[in-house]
């Protein structure tokens, strides 16, 4: 699994599959799955059926990225 950079981060779209969130946090696709089951995945998961969904700003908070949204 190839560490993302950051302009790969900024590059993303507004929601990405777990797969990808997982490799931004450097999570391996076992231990990912593992903890969005449990309800323990470290950024907010959006559950579709059998499909997982992250928010990237979420994401990109948690990383400690600026997202260049205004709190208005």
């Amino acid at each position: 699994m190839n560490p993302m950079t950051f302009r790969d981060l900024q590059d993303l779209p507004p929601t990405i599959d777990l797969m990808t969130a997982a490799r931004a946090l450097g999570i391996g696709r076992s231990k990912a799955y593992q903890l969005a089951r449990d309800g323990e995945f470290p950024v907010r998961i959006i559950r579709i059926g059998d499909l997982y969904r992250v928010c990237t700003a979420h994401l990109m908070k948690v990383l400690g990225m600026d997202t260049g949204e205004s709190a208005s």
